[in-house]
């Protein structure tokens, strides 16, 4: 009885995705810690010998409170952006293009430009290698201060950065870099261990230099789209900048704005420059698609990995003088877990991969500051691994990998289209019309729409209509309204055996059109072929000096005039009628 009023009591919060009963003690687990710790919102991903058994939001996922956290949320990450920055320079180094050992800086290292050694004083500086920068043993400790400052890491104090290097707010990455590249190290290279954002940063640089392309662009190409994961970007400050389905942060604290207004702002939309955290700390994921990637990196035979046999276990070994940290992973002794946490004011996410085949991603809009609070959701994966005592069901939740493509309209005039698009690699898909605006509002895994191709009678997402579900790959949609601009978005989903018959819908990338369907034409314009021909014989029998008198076009006729009204009948018969009134006859026919 208590448990049971305990799990009604959590459910008054708002939950969302695939609920499975036999799962109810691990939603509890979860909407506990939240209470405790008095975090907004949370999504949690569980997958089982790379099968994804739970995917589950909590809470809420904007700062009015009125909008559930989904599972296809997506949330900033923080330095779980570094071992995203770890996998692509493990690739590099696999492919041959990079070498673990080869120098950072100086006339043989990968960044030898003067942009960044003229600033260089410690010589120390020119040792540094990748392999150091991966193991936090790079020669920065970010607690050592620098310019009387508390801190040494310049995320910290970016208008102080802009100052002193001369440079424009808000301060860019590269501007980071050169600044703590003239302060010097606080040790040398591969003496000791210390925790270094700025260390990833270069990383981020290097993989830019090696590569001839942008860091995110790169990764999105050799990391992510391999792996399948589409719900992986990186994050912009501004709240007015987020991405679509990405969740508001939660936070009392304020400072200074960074881009230097001189305003004080909320602590996540303006303290720091997340645009210049990228490599170590500014990416954002959907709790799901994070333990997808993990899946394609943890050298088990559930799922292809992205890397060799060979270069997982490098990335994962640890050295001296740190045994717990690997490359991009913390590490248990004998590395058969790994993890990885992140932490920004307004967020705190956690990662985990293990030997028993579980692996688990949770995300939160919110954080703690204690050391019990990182200890609670450390351990909170384990919790609900322990609630849920093994009763995980048989199904995979993952969404397609692959989205339809080629969406376009073929209009059948003023009220109809014919949309038709590529198939991407689901079971099925979702069309969505909305009228004026793109459409904003999107399905929800577990959730089966009604669609019918005439508007406004499927089921409604938000303002916009459900016009095909289905393998199909094209629907002719109707009663449209003239002159009307539409969006139509095409959502790819699986629905068969492996998913549980429940319905997992992609909703990153899909394509998105907009058209316009064609002004209605001129009323009088639309006269049928007979009316015409009783126009042009009622032009005939006509007077020749009404003929005379008149010289207005056939379409554009005269307005009628005003007659008296008609005699009472006798038994004489009637007149016969005018040419006015006649032509009057001729033009109600034309309207008709």
């Amino acid at each position: 009885m208590v448990v049971g009023l305990v799990l009604t009591a959590l459910s008054a919060r708002a939950q969302t995705g695939v609920a499975e009963p036999a799962l109810a003690p691990c939603d509890a687990v979860v909407q506990e810690f939240l209470q405790r710790w008095d975090i907004a919102g949370a999504s949690v991903a569980i997958s089982k010998d790379g099968r994804l058994v739970y995917e589950r939001g909590f809470g809420y996922a904007n700062l009015a409170r009125t909008e559930p956290m989904r599972p296809a949320h997506l949330l900033r990450v923080a330095s779980i952006s570094k071992p995203v920055t770890a996998l692509a320079i493990m690739k590099l180094a696999e492919d041959g293009r990079l070498t673990l050992n080869h120098r950072v800086f100086g006339p043989e290292g990968y960044l030898r430009g003067p942009y960044y050694t003229e600033v260089i004083q410690d010589q120390r500086i020119y040792d540094i290698t990748v392999r150091q920068l991966l193991e936090h043993t790079g020669g920065w400790n970010r607690n050592a201060g620098v310019d009387d400052l508390s801190s040494s890491d310049p995320i910290d104090f970016p208008l102080y950065v802009a100052k002193a290097m001369q440079a424009s707010n808000p301060v860019a990455d590269t501007v980071l870099v050169r600044f703590v590249l003239s302060r010097g190290l606080n040790f040398t290279p591969g003496s000791r261990f210390a925790y270094s954002n700025m260390g990833y940063l270069i990383l981020g640089k290097i993989i830019e230099q090696v590569t001839g392309q942008p860091y995110a662009q790169w990764v999105q190409a050799h990391i992510l789209t391999p792996a399948g994961v589409q719900e992986a970007h990186l994050g912009r400050t501004l709240l007015a900048d987020k991405q679509e389905r990405e969740a508001e942060y939660f936070s009392k604290s304020t400072r200074e704005s960074c881009f230097g207004t001189g305003q004080k702002v909320p602590m996540p939309y303006g303290a720091w420059n997340l645009e210049a955290m990228n490599a170590h700390g500014g990416w954002l994921f959907s709790a799901r698609d994070l333990v997808r990637l993990v899946l394609a990196v943890d050298g088990s035979a559930t799922r292809p990995d992205l890397l060799t046999a060979a270069t997982i276990d490098t990335m994962t070994t640890s050295d001296e003088p740190n045994r717990r940290y690997a490359k991009g992973w913390l590490v248990n002794k004998d590395r058969t877990t790994w993890w990885h946490t992140g932490s920004l004011d307004g967020t705190a996410s956690c990662v985990v991969r293990t030997a028993a085949g579980y692996t688990w991603a949770i995300l939160l809009n919110g954080r703690a500051l204690p050391n019990r609070f990182w200890h609670d959701l450390e351990e909170l994966g384990w919790d609900c691994l322990r609630a849920a005592d093994g009763r995980w069901p048989a199904y995979d939740l993952f969404a397609p990998e692959q989205n339809a493509t080629r969406l376009q309209a073929k209009l059948l005039g003023p009220t109809a289209a014919r949309l038709s698009w590529h198939n991407g690699n689901g079971t099925a898909r979702l069309l969505v019309l909305q009228e004026k605006n793109p459409l904003t509002a999107l399905p929800e895994d577990g959730t089966n729409y009604v669609a019918d191709a005439s508007l406004g009678r499927g089921a409604t997402l938000g303002t916009g209509a459900v016009v095909a579900a289905g393998p199909d790959s094209a629907v002719t949609v109707r009663d449209l309204e003239p002159g009307r601009t539409y969006y139509a978005r095409v959502v790819e989903y699986r629905q068969n055996v492996l998913t549980g018959e429940h319905p997992v819908y992609a909703l990153d990338g899909n394509p998105v059109l907009e058209f316009r369907t064609p002004a209605p034409a001129p009323v009088l314009a639309r006269r049928s072929k007979a009316t015409r021909t009783t126009a042009s014989t009622a032009r005939r029998k006509r007077p020749a000096k009404a003929t005379a008198r008149t010289s207005r076009p056939a379409t554009l006729p005269r307005p009628a005039q005003p007659t008296a009204p008609a005699p009472a009948a006798t038994g004489a018969s009637a007149p016969a009628p005018s040419y006015w009134a006649r032509l009057l006859s001729a033009s109600r026919a034309w309207l008709r």
